[in-house]
């Protein structure tokens, strides 16, 4: 009959092997190395079999990493304790030097056993498909970008530039289509790059259309149009954020949500000296830069314009007062901080970091089902 001794296992996962090892809790003997098994389903229901028969207290942890949150779903659908922990913050000695994965994996395991491992949140399969879909749409946008940046750069050495604002509008099109390079290898060059601009462009337009198509359909749906009662705070912007952080309630309050995209204040403070820095940047960039682009809006005088009327004609009333009241007190702070000599880029931050919390207030209203 297996015991009731817990037992606290570490994984060290890659895409063609798991190191496995083991640390018996309530002792304080070193953990066991098991050896490495394959990542195939029939490996781990043969080592669950072997460490069942040991006791029926298991606990699994391995580091969130490319192989994904695969391992985490099978073993929790069995039943099975299984933590994704964060690499970042696993303690590590200045002095140790050497890694292999049969010492990560018997690190992982005392960690474990001793609480030292922080772990990360898993989205749903339907969350992180979304998040993908985002993700997959700011990779368009980010390569579309550098091509276009490509293209500029390669007319400025031949001397073509354009005067007026190039935002690839059909004035801006129609001057690319007089452009004649002074070779023929270099007029070749030139069309395969306003191709390439085309070809990203036409590719953000579809995952957009896609992400208004599938978007309505999702669990949180009714958060990313609430958070769009806040100014700045448009469809993508609201679906990218709820897409990366998951469900905003999950944060006990407002400042913990702050910490996790790393937009607090980093602090070495010791004794009676107190010294903080730039904000931490720790955590998801890319929500952070999405709260950052949305902080800008604030830079202007409180206003319910036509576009905002528009977005909010169908949410609660409580939920309209509180985009106003967020308006007023972030469009106020922002130039109070500008007046007191405050640089713009610091000023936003500090407006981002308090949309945020206005954005957690926000979720708490509205009743998300559960995933």
């Amino acid at each position: 009959m297996a015991q009731s001794t817990p037992l606290f296992v570490g994984l060290d996962v890659h895409k063609d092997s798991i190191a496995v090892a083991h640390a018996a809790g309530g002792s304080a003997e070193p953990p066991v190395f098991v050896g490495a098994i394959g990542p195939r389903q029939a490996d781990i229901d043969q080592l669950l079999r072997r460490l069942q028969g040991k006791t029926s207290a298991l606990t699994f942890a391995y580091e969130a990493g490319p192989c994904g949150y695969g391992l985490h779903r099978y073993l929790t659908g069995k039943g099975v304790a299984c933590q994704v922990v964060a690499p970042s913050l696993i303690p590590k000695k200045p002095g140790d030097k050497v890694k292999t994965d049969g010492r990560d994996a018997v690190e992982l395991a005392r960690l474990l056993r001793s609480g030292d491992l922080t772990a990360v949140y898993v989205p749903s399969v339907e969350d992180e498909a979304l998040r993908d879909l985002c993700r997959a749409r700011d990779a368009a946008r980010v390569t579309g970008k550098d091509a276009k940046l490509r293209l500029k750069a390669f007319l400025l050495r031949l001397g073509r530039h354009y005067v007026g604002r190039a935002t690839w509008n059909d004035a801006h099109r129609r001057y690319l289509a007089k452009v004649v390079c002074p070779t023929p290898a270099q007029q070749i060059v030139f069309q395969e790059s306003v191709r390439s601009v085309d070809e990203q462009v036409d590719r953000l337009q579809r995952l957009e259309g896609e992400l208004l198509e599938r978007a309505p359909a999702w669990r949180l749906y009714p958060v990313v149009q609430a958070l769009q009662a806040l100014r700045g705070v448009q469809f993508l912007t609201a679906i990218t954020g709820v897409a990366e952080l998951g469900d905003l309630t999950r944060f006990d309050n407002p400042r913990q949500l702050a910490a996790f995209v790393g937009l607090i204040p980093s602090e070495y403070s010791s004794g009676g000296s107190r010294r903080q820095g730039g904000i931490t940047k720790a955590g998801n960039g890319r929500a952070r830069r999405a709260l950052i682009e949305a902080a800008w809006a604030y830079r202007h005088p409180a206003k319910v314009s036509a576009h905002i009327q528009t977005r909010i004609d169908h949410l609660p009333k409580p939920l309209q007062d509180l985009g106003w009241k967020a308006q007023v007190r972030l469009c106020k702070r922002f130039r109070r901080l500008t007046a007191r000599g405050k640089h713009p880029n610091v000023a936003v931050t500090a407006i981002a970091r308090e949309l945020i919390a206005f954005m957690w207030a926000i979720a708490r209203e509205v009743p998300v089902p559960a995933r």
